[in-house]
């Protein structure tokens, strides 16, 4: 398929919490990424592990990856998009590891699939999504402070625990803030955030937002989000990447494009990511 139709789905996939993909092993994401994010996973040399995590009555199934650090490390939990645990999710999870964090994707899915089971469980990126739009909101912040107390208190963490969370992740990243004081902080990728006051009221932990320039659905959220922060006198510092395109950590991070039309949006994407890794990573160690 070509690129540039691919990132058009990917944009509609997350506006309209809808998507076409692949069904493939443990994951459901873009076909785009299938390959080279499973190969890049594989030859990692990092521990990593599926655990169990509870919430209540629930079992949450999360994938975890440890640093080869000398010292107790922060701990990351990764929230994945509306493709649910694809191994672009997991990859993030062990690029993280390998600059020195621990990672943790839970799979909010999980026990949710016609099998009882989590994203695998379903037949196609359809019905990920539209299961994934109909979680219930208490089940996912049940499910976040669950996988964020079981991290936090693994023998390798330091105790500190930030969020980051990607498209309609990102919401709900920013929407952690809201029930979690105790982040250290939360990094949201092009979603959007709370439209309380009330709900704002409740951040105690410095928000870093990360936007595309070419996503004006998203966007448009950023001001009135900008004006409630401020008002409540909480940290908020949104950028926004000129010339990227929503969803362009995972579209930065893929191979080059053959086709040379395609050639400039992947680039825009590709200079967003590497700019955006950057400053995660910045303030991470600061953290």
């Amino acid at each position: 398929m070509n690129r540039t139709i691919v990132a058009f789905l990917l944009l509609a996939a997350c506006s309209q919490h809808s998507v076409s993909s692949e069904h493939a092993g443990h994951a459901s994401a873009p076909a785009m990424e299938t390959n080279w994010a499973k190969a890049r996973l594989e030859r990692s040399p990092r521990h990593r592990e599926w655990v169990t995590v509870r919430n209540g009555d629930r079992s949450v199934s999360a994938f975890v990856v440890y640093p080869e650090v000398k010292n107790k490390a922060t701990a990351v939990v990764v929230i994945h998009e509306i493709f649910g645990m694809s191994d672009w999710v997991q990859l993030t999870a062990d690029e993280l590891a390998a600059a020195g964090y621990i990672a943790i994707a839970p799979d909010l899915l999980s026990g949710m699939g016609p099998k009882g089971g989590g994203t695998s469980d379903f037949a196609d990126g359809n019905a990920v999504g539209k299961a994934i739009r109909d979680l219930p909101p208490a089940q996912i912040s049940g499910d976040l402070a669950a996988t964020a107390d079981y991290v936090a208190k693994l023998p390798a963490a330091n105790g500190k625990v930030a969020v980051a969370g990607f498209c309609w992740g990102g919401g709900q990243s920013f929407r952690f803030a809201t029930n979690r004081p105790s982040l250290a902080a939360a990094f949201v990728f092009y979603g959007p955030g709370p439209e309380s006051p009330e709900e704002i009221a409740k951040i105690h932990a410095p928000v870093y937002g990360f936007y595309a320039g070419n996503d004006a659905r998203i966007g448009a959220t950023i001001p009135k989000t900008q004006e409630l922060m401020k008002s409540a006198g909480k940290f908020f510092d949104a950028v926004t990447y000129e010339g990227a395109g929503h969803g362009f950590m995972r579209a930065g991070e893929a191979p080059e494009p053959a086709d040379s039309g395609e050639r400039s949006a992947w680039a825009a994407n590709r200079k967003a990511r590497e700019e955006a890794w950057a400053r995660w990573m910045r303030v991470l160690q600061g953290l």
